[in-house]
C-alpha cells in the first residue's frame, strides 16, 4: 500500500516501508484482504463515536497502549505489554496495518509512531480519518460488531531514539543543527492559555519553536509534500534534525508525520512533552511567542 508523490493513494508497494498515508480510496479497495489490518486509535471524546470502519480493531491510546504504572499520560508501555497487546490484537509481522481516528489525522498519527518505535514499518495512516471515510460515504459499521479475533504473531524490536526524554531535548535546544518544535497551540505555547492537564507551568521550552499541529492539515487531511517542506523550512531554516512536542506526546506524533511526509529523516518525539516539562521542577520555561 506504498504510496508515492505529493499525495496519498498514488502506488502500490514495491518493496520497503509504505508511505506514511493512505486515501480512503486505496483502503476500501483492499478492506478484508488478507494480510491488511486496520486500527482505530481514537482518543478521549472521539472514542465515544458509535461507529467504525468494518473490521476495525482497538488501538487504545487511553488504555493499553499507555504504560499505566508511568505518572504522565500517554508514556510508551514497555515492549512486552506492547508486544502482547498487538498480538491480541491479531497483528502478524507480515500485516500490512492502517491506522485511523475519528477526529481526522490525531492519535492515528501517535499509533503510526509507536508502531514504528516498535520497529514495525508496515504502517500507514488513513489520510482524513473516520471523517474522510464518511464523507467518501463508505460503510461503516458499530463498535460492537464483530469479536475477538486470532492471535498474532507481531514480534516488538524496539528503535533507540525514535522516542526521547528531557535530557535529549535539552541537548536538541542546544545543538545548532537540530530543533525542537512544539505541537501546541500558539496560545497554550505563549503561556496565555491555561494548560488542560492541573498543576503544569504555562509557556514553552527557551528556543523551542512553535508549529500547531492543525496548521500541517487541511481539512482534516495532510498538506502536501511541498507545503509541509515550507512549514518546517520556515521555522527551523536548514536545520534537519527535529525534535516534536506537544502535551502529552499525542499531536507531536503528528508533526512527525507532517516532517516525514516532508522528507525529514532522524525526527524524534519528545514521549513526556509538556505534561513533563511543564511540571514544577529546574527544566527551563519562557513565556510569550517564539522569536
Amino acid at each position: 500500500m506504498n504510496t508515492e508523490g505529493e499525495g496519498p493513494g498514488t502506488g502500490d508497494a514495491v518493496g520497503g516501508p509504505p508511505h506514511p498515508l493512505v486515501d480512503v480510496e486505496r483502503l476500501a479497495s483492499v478492506l478484508g484482504a488478507p494480510g491488511i489490518v486496520v486500527l482505530d486509535a481514537s482518543v478521549g471524546a472521539h472514542r465515544a463515536v458509535g461507529r467504525r470502519i468494518p473490521g476495525a480493531r482497538r488501538f487504545d491510546i487511553d488504555g493499553a497502549m499507555s504504560d499505566g504504572a508511568s505518572p504522565l499520560p500517554h508514556t510508551m508501555p514497555q515492549a512486552a505489554c506492547f508486544e502482547a497487546e498487538m498480538r491480541a490484537q491479531g497483528v502478524n509481522d507480515t500485516d500490512t496495518v492502517v491506522v485511523y481516528d475519528a477526529a481526522g489525522i490525531y492519535s492515528s498519527a501517535r499509533a503510526w509512531w509507536m508502531l514504528r518505535a516498535m520497529g514495525f514499518d508496515r504502517v500507514v495512516v488513513l489520510d482524513g480519518g473516520l471523517p474522510a471515510w464518511e464523507a467518501a460515504g463508505l460503510p461503516v459499521e458499530g463498535r460492537a460488531a464483530g469479536g475477538p479475533c486470532p492471535a498474532g504473531d507481531f514480534t516488538a524490536r524496539p528503535r533507540p531514539g525514535m522516542l526521547v526524554g528531557s535530557d535529549a531535548v535539552v541537548e536538541a535546544l542546544a545543538d545548532p543543527c537540530s530543533a525542537v518544535v512544539d505541537a501546541r497551540s500558539r496560545d497554550r505555547f505563549a503561556g496565555i492559555a491555561a494548560e488542560p492537564r492541573p498543576g503544569l507551568r504555562g509557556g514553552h521550552m527557551p528556543g523551542a519553536l512553535n508549529l500547531p499541529f492543525a496548521a500541517v492539515q487541511r481539512d482534516g487531511r495532510m498538506l502536501a509534500r511541498r507545503e509541509l517542506r515550507s512549514a518546517f523550512r520556515a521555522l527551523a531554516g536548514s536545520r534537519e534534525r527535529l525534535v516534536v512536542s506537544c502535551g502529552s506526546g499525542v499531536t507531536a506524533c503528528v508533526l512527525a508525520l507532517a516532517a516525514e511526509c516532508a522528507g525529514y529523516q532522524g525526527v524524534a518525539v519528545y514521549d513526556g512533552s509538556w505534561s513533563e516539562w511543564g511540571r514544577p521542577s529546574d527544566l527551563p520555561v519562557a513565556t510569550g511567542p517564539a522569536h
